[in-house]
């Protein structure tokens, strides 16, 4: 039986995540904080184990995850919260960093040490990095930096032949995103968030971004003069 570990398994993606691998016959390790969320995941289907700890605390993690292997490790938990006016919040920015760059590290100390050869790692970064958003600092710096964790790991990898894919979604609905209050282009459902994770790693996709015209559209804006990106930025979110 194929097995696949999910953080962030207890709401948003993660848990749409692991519902559909677990209809789809694989047994899901479905990780999170919350020991009643993950129980109401873990209802969904008997091949869904819940797995409570939190991916910030290193020591915990490590014993959370003592033994633990996985065919298909995806690394889904995640937060946001934005500065406000330009004024920079150190304790803001290093929970957002703790929890969206540090704790797949922490997964990763864990877990890598025991995954067999031709397994795949996923990583859920963001569009987000690719622009300099209003008040995204943190998250967009959390995000950025996984990205380039991800594309370099990818490469030190190879000679154990466990491949490493980067996820980056756009807009999806899901309790984070109800916070934001501006408008959210061609946001997905998490069903279509789910699906298309899911095709795409099973076909072996080194790097996934979607909704794909969304994705265009910001790597193509990426590409272009520093100012015009910040201009473009203002015009996007208020």
């Amino acid at each position: 039986m194929r097995r696949v570990l999910i953080t962030g398994a207890s709401s948003g993606i993660g848990q749409q995540l692991a519902q559909d691998y677990a209809d789809e016959g694989w047994e899901v390790t479905a990780c999170g904080r919350d020991a009643a969320k993950l129980d109401a995941v873990a209802a969904h289907s008997p091949l869904i184990i819940p797995l409570r700890f939190d991916i910030t605390d290193l020591d915990e993690t490590r014993q959370a995850l003592q033994g633990v292997t996985a065919d298909l490790v995806i690394l889904c938990a995640g937060t946001c919260e934005y500065l406000d006016n330009g004024v920079v919040e150190a304790e803001k920015v290093a929970r957002v960093i703790s929890t969206n760059f540090m704790g797949p590290v922490n997964c990763l100390d864990a877990l890598l040490p025991g995954l067999a050869a031709g397994s795949r790692v996923a990583l859920v970064g963001s569009t987000a990095s690719l622009l300099p958003f209003p008040r995204a600092e943190a998250y967009g710096a959390s995000k950025a930096a996984l990205a380039y964790f991800a594309r370099s790991l990818s490469v030190d990898l190879i000679a154990r032949d466990i491949h490493v894919s980067l996820i980056q979604p756009g807009f999806v609905d899901t309790p984070l995103t109800s916070r934001n209050d501006f408008p959210m282009p061609m946001m997905v459902t998490v069903n279509q968030a789910s699906a298309h994770i899911r095709k795409k790693l099973a076909h072996g996709a080194s790097e996934i971004a979607f909704p794909p015209l969304f994705a265009r559209l910001l790597k193509v804006a990426s590409l272009l003069p520093v100012s015009i990106q910040k201009w473009l930025s203002r015009k996007m979110v208020r």
